[in-house]
């Protein structure tokens, strides 16, 4: 009977790089022959990712699905957290909402339930794989909460699974993250970690060694290995990641793209594509005196609209928008929750998101919404029309609202309706598909229409971005590998299936 063999993957915190490096080892054992999937008990993130049947994810693990070269499912990721509130988030399970709780609601009435619903998912992919890549979140040691936490050291043993700790030297004190932490884990957990994982190193490799020695014979821990820093284009697997990109326009690029940042951001992986591009300057905006006179401005998704709509208003953004449009030659583009914004009015009569029962939007696209209680999530494709041209474009919808377009020209065309909107002139134009960017042949269309405002010259290369990600997982396998003892890794993977826990 088949049984996966498991590995782990924790941090030392949040963003440490425990995403990037199992989307390395979900590669890594695809390209050797083992059918390889991901697992992540428990997200909390704001990205998200469509499965084929229509089910919500966390965005790390369906990239890394498709990095191991298989079709995401639930089980991958049974249990997802969405903020939509202060104090408050939606939980998904297998890919539906299951309801809003607060954070200690959560954490004493959904308790036994999760247990049950990951080993079941963890019992499922241990039956249908060889090779599980498991990720941790946080830190293993908020020992505030480990009496009652679903994602770490409880899912490792549930596994049993070995464990191999994953620091962050950027942020310094990395020795001091990854001792502390292994010295508050419980006896038995200690005993689990494999070795650490160094990430994010940039500089003389031989001015580190001491600190690496010094490690391995004060913890009796092996260093498994030293990441350096890279630019990989791998999805984002939360806000945590927006504090890395620029706010400030990059003179020595000829256009500006600038991304309304309001509290409730969701899926701003929508934008990496224009990362891509050579001539563009991406910056995140969430103050009006910051707006500028943009190329292209981007009103990203919402997991909370009606909230982000009070966030504009309350900074001035509001308005530095809607004059924007009208002072400058700016095209306008709105995904799913910015869709809602750009129309006349978002209704909630079932105070989905507040108690407000409504309020106004930036009446740039002749549309209105109401909220739902039901959420839409599948994949979609149709045919975009814009400024005379047609593009095939494929993407995926996550939403919990219906737009009404009251006058005014749709945007996509599918089979059987119609999806989204575009003023007359066309430099408003709002969707609830996300993955816009990702087809290649709109976005170069878009971009070479500013080029073409601008004179300025169009690029020899255009990138075709998901080309360009798929490319990104090898680099990404391959960087890992010349710098991580993977061959030690797989051995203990063996060595814990065999009852040999915690042998050197």
């Amino acid at each position: 009977m088949r049984r996966a063999l498991p590995i782990m993957f924790q941090g030392t915190h949040s963003d440490a790089g425990k995403s990037v490096i199992a989307t390395a080892f979900c590669r890594i054992f695809a390209r050797n022959g083992w059918k390889t999937a991901p697992f992540k008990s428990q997200n909390m993130s704001l990205n998200s990712y469509v499965t084929v049947d229509g089910k919500e994810i966390g965005r790390a693990q369906g990239v890394q699905a498709e990095a191991a070269g298989v079709l995401a499912t639930t089980h991958m990721n049974p249990i997802l957290i969405k903020p939509s509130r202060d104090q408050e988030a939606q939980i998904v399970v297998h890919g539906k909402p299951y309801g809003n709780m607060k954070a200690s609601d959560y954490r004493s009435e959904f308790f036994h339930t999760g247990l049950q619903l990951i080993q079941q998912s963890l019992d499922m992919l241990m039956k249908q794989y060889d090779r599980l890549v498991i990720e941790g979140a946080g830190s293993p040691a908020e020992v505030n909460l480990n009496d009652r936490e679903l994602v770490n050291m409880r899912v490792a043993r549930m596994a049993n699974a070995p464990v191999v700790l994953v620091g962050d030297i950027e942020r310094g004190g990395v020795f001091a993250s990854l001792v502390g932490t292994l010295q508050l884990l419980e006896e038995q957990d200690r005993k689990r970690v494999i070795g650490v994982i160094i990430n994010k190193f940039r500089g003389d490799l031989s001015l580190l060694q001491p600190g690496l020695r010094w490690f391995e014979q004060y913890t009796g821990v092996k260093v498994l290995g030293v990441v350096p820093y890279t630019h990989v284009r791998i999805d984002a697997e939360d806000s945590v990641a927006l504090s890395r990109y620029a706010t400030k326009k990059d003179d020595g690029k000829a256009i500006d793209v600038a991304v309304i940042q309001y509290p409730r951001i969701s899926n701003f992986t929508d934008i990496d594509p224009f990362f891509a591009e050579p001539d563009c300057s991406v910056r995140f905006v969430s103050d009006a005196s910051l707006l500028g006179e943009p190329d292209i401005l981007i009103l990203p998704g919402s997991k909370n609209t009606i909230e982000d709509v009070c966030f504009l208003k309350e900074t001035g953004l509001f308005s530095a928008l809607r004059r924007l449009y009208e002072r400058t030659d700016v095209t306008i583009v709105g995904i799913c929750g910015g869709y809602q914004m750009l129309g006349e009015r978002i209704q909630d009569p079932f105070h989905v998101e507040t108690p407000l029962d409504e309020i106004d939007g930036l009446s740039l696209l002749p549309m209105e919404t109401t909220l739902a209680r039901e959420k839409t999530t599948v994949l979609c494709e149709g045919i975009l029309m814009f400024k005379g041209e047609t593009f095939h474009v494929e993407g995926y919808e996550i939403h919990m609202g219906r737009s009404s377009v009251k006058r005014g020209e749709p945007l996509i065309f599918m089979e059987g309706k119609t999806d989204g909107c575009k003023t007359k002139d066309e430099r408003v134009i709002g969707t609830y598909m996300h993955d816009l960017f990702h087809n290649d042949a709109f976005r170069h269309y878009l971009l070479n229409d500013v080029r073409r405002k601008k004179h300025v010259l169009f690029p020899i290369e255009r990138p075709f971005y998901r080309r360009l990600r798929n490319e990104a997982f090898d680099e990404l396998a391959d960087c890992v590998e010349k710098h991580v003892d993977v061959r030690t890794i797989e051995r203990k993977m063996i060595e814990f299936q065999k009852g040999r826990y915690g042998d050197a």
